[in-house]
């Protein structure tokens, strides 16, 4: 299969685990050189050693995207290592549910600091190497793909700050893109359903075991799943920009 994306440059958020970590091993085996962005150092060199054997090329980038200064750093850091970049995925994401009556601001602040924030301030300070990217090949196109949820399209009791920041993720997504897709720079979001990953971990256990009672009578998804999708949109042709992706376990309601 020829390597769709030999030439190009990806950063993903969040890399150190479950959607973030496939995506990365997806991009890589698609020919695309990735920076690994996440706050756990040992995890992040392990993938690089992983994408380096399989013969893709890797680095390593530290980073706690929640704070601005380190998201711009790891921007620069990614252009001045590999000399470009064309795809920002912003998988970063941090998910605490239960009633918001009891909930912990503390919380809230982080999932706002690391869903929102955290990703504003990624697409922001990539965003000039993107336009810059689409101007000058090897595909004259280049891609931000937002990891949302179906929490940015359905609400449910308990989940009412995260279902906040999602759905802002959701409108930031079509807004932006309405403001750079002339200049060939692609946004879409992906809405996973339940994905059996590390996300669920920062809850109670009461909340946590009401997770993990989902697969007794249902399959969910694996984050090779939602990695497929980042690689399907990020490898259309340039006329085509996929906008919304929406992928659910196909017996969940």
């Amino acid at each position: 299969m020829t390597e769709k994306l030999t030439g190009t440059v990806a950063i993903v958020t969040g890399a150190s685990s479950g959607i973030g970590r496939s995506t990365a091993l997806d991009l890589a085996e698609q020919g695309a050189s990735v920076a690994l962005l996440a706050r756990r150092r040992d995890r992040l060199d392990a993938l690089v050693a992983e994408i380096d054997k399989a013969g893709g090329t890797a680095l390593a980038v530290p980073a706690d995207i929640s704070d601005r200064a380190q998201a711009e750093a790891a921007v620069d850091a990614t252009v001045e290592h590999f000399g470009r970049l064309d795809i920002l995925v912003n998988n970063a994401g941090l998910m605490i549910l239960g009633p918001f009556e009891d909930a912990d601001v503390e919380d809230v602040d982080r999932m706002i600091a690391i869903n929102q924030q955290g990703l504003l301030y990624m697409t922001g300070a990539a965003l000039p190497h993107l336009r810059k990217a689409a101007e000058r090949g090897p595909r004259d196109v280049a891609d931000i793909v937002n990891i949302s949820s179906i929490a940015g399209r359905v609400s449910w009791a308990g989940f009412g700050a995260y279902n906040m920041t999602k759905f802002g993720v959701n409108g930031f997504t079509e807004a932006l893109r309405q403001e750079v897709t002339q200049s060939h720079v692609r946004v879409g979001v992906i809405e996973p359903g339940a994905v059996d990953t590390e996300l669920q971990s920062h809850n109670t256990e009461e909340i946590r075991n009401g997770i993990a009672a989902f697969p007794a009578d249902k399959e969910m998804l694996e984050a090779g799943d939602i990695s497929d999708g980042v690689v399907y949109m990020v490898t259309r042709r340039r006329r085509a920009s996929i906008g919304e992706l929406w992928i659910m376990p196909t017996d969940q309601v």
